[in-house]
C-alpha cells in the first residue's frame, strides 16, 4: 500500500509510525521547511517532500498516480479540501481521508469535495463521551464499511485484569485485530508476547458484536 501525507505537524507526523511498516510505503509533504527538516531528521527512512500539497507537482512527485491513499492532516481546512478535491477528482486516489480544524467546517468534507472520511475532532470528543456513557472504557473512533464494524480505542485503567498480562493470554473476540498500542506517545505494533501495562491505549478493529467482549477482555 502507498500512503501520502499531506501535512508533517503533530497529527502527520504521528501517524507516519503508525502507519509505516514492511508492507506499506508513506510518504509526507510539508510546506514548511523547518518542519520538514525535523521530520525528516526524526524519520531518516522515511521519504519527506518540502512543497505545497496543493500543488499537482508536488503531488506527482511524492507518487499520487500510484497512491492508495491520501491524507490530507494540515491545520489548514482550505488546504485540505483542496488537497482531496485534487486527489480525488484529478488523480482518481481510491480512499481520501480530511482532517477537519474547525467543526463549522465539517459540512464541507464530503464525497463531492473528494473527501471519503472527515475526520472532525469535536466529532470524537463527543463520540468518546457518548460511548463512555454506553460502553465503558471503549469508544469509537471511525466506523467502517456497512457491518457495523469500527476502529475503536481501548483504555488499560488502573484495575484491569489486562496489567501485566501478554495480548496472547486476553481472552479477545474472534472478530478483533489489536492495531497498535499507544503508550506514553510511543507507538508499539503488539505481537502475541507484548505484554500491557497501566494506562496504554489500545487501538482496535472490530465488529459490533465484538465491543461486549473487548471491553469485558480488558475489565
Amino acid at each position: 500500500m502507498q500512503i501520502i501525507i499531506v501535512g508533517g505537524g503533530k497529527t502527520g507526523s504521528y501517524l507516519v509510525p503508525l502507519l509505516k511498516d514492511g508492507k506499506t510505503s508513506v510518504v509526507v509533504i510539508e510546506n514548511r521547511k523547518p518542519v520538514a527538516q525535523r521530520l525528516q531528521a526524526a524519520n531518516p527512512d522515511l521519504e519527506v517532500i518540502w512543497g505545497s500539497g496543493t500543488s499537482p507537482k508536488v503531488l506527482e512527485k511524492a507518487g499520487v498516480h500510484k497512491a492508495d491513499v491520501v491524507i490530507a492532516a494540515t491545520g489548514t481546512d482550505e488546504v485540505n479540501l483542496v488537497v482531496s478535491t485534487l486527489a480525488k477528482m484529478e488523480y482518481q486516489v481510491p480512499r481520501v481521508v480530511a482532517r477537519v480544524n474547525n467543526p463549522r467546517n465539517s459540512w464541507m468534507f464530503n464525497e463531492s469535495m473528494g473527501v471519503d472520511v472527515g475526520i472532525n475532532q469535536a466529532d470524537l470528543i463527543a463520540r468518546s463521551v457518548q460511548e463512555g456513557l454506553d460502553i465503558e472504557d471503549v469508544f469509537t473512533i471511525m466506523r467502517l464499511g456497512k457491518d457495523n464494524h469500527a476502529l475503536v480505542q481501548v483504555e488499560v485503567r488502573p484495575n484491569s485484569q489486562a496489567i501485566g498480562k501478554s495480548i496472547g493470554q486476553l481472552d479477545l473476540p474472534d472478530q478483533t485485530v489489536l492495531i497498535a498500542i499507544d503508550r506514553d506517545g510511543d507507538i508499539i505494533v503488539p505481537r502475541g508476547g507484548t505484554g500491557l501495562c497501566e494506562g496504554d491505549h489500545v487501538l482496535a478493529f472490530t465488529d459490533e458484536k465484538s465491543r461486549v467482549a473487548l471491553r469485558r477482555a480488558f475489565a
